[in-house]
């Protein structure tokens, strides 16, 4: 599992959290057809094989299933796979190196969620 929003990560990574963040928001729901290989390389600039790398992924994964001849397709539960995917990704890998600069930098974190509120 990745982060969604990796910027150092590989292309296929970074479709893939955006991909994993509009199946998160409810952009595409269960049974939802995703774009095609071509359309999402041309939305994104991006090489068609490595859009069919990210796509693999979540095939791999249980999120998305093949239709031949159709397309790919969000399989039912895959959105709250996926965020218990994602979550477990954050608790155990980002929120660590973030709490970390949070108290190098001397923050205070009521602060910090104060002004997300704001």
């Amino acid at each position: 599992m990745t982060a969604l929003n990796s910027e150092d990560s590989p292309v296929y990574i970074k479709l893939r959290g955006t991909i994993s963040a509009a199946i998160l928001r409810g952009d595409f729901r269960a049974g939802d057809q995703l774009p095609s290989v071509r359309a999402l390389a041309a939305e994104h600039g991006a090489n068609p094989l490595t859009v069919a790398k990210a796509y693999q992924s979540f095939q791999d994964d249980g999120y998305v299933e093949v239709r031949r001849g159709v397309g790919m397709f969000v399989l039912p539960g895959a959105a709250e796979k996926l965020r218990a995917a994602e979550r477990a990704h954050f608790v155990t890998t980002s929120w660590p190196r973030i709490a970390a600069h949070i108290e190098l930098l001397g923050l205070d974190v009521a602060d910090l969620l104060e002004r997300e509120k704001a």
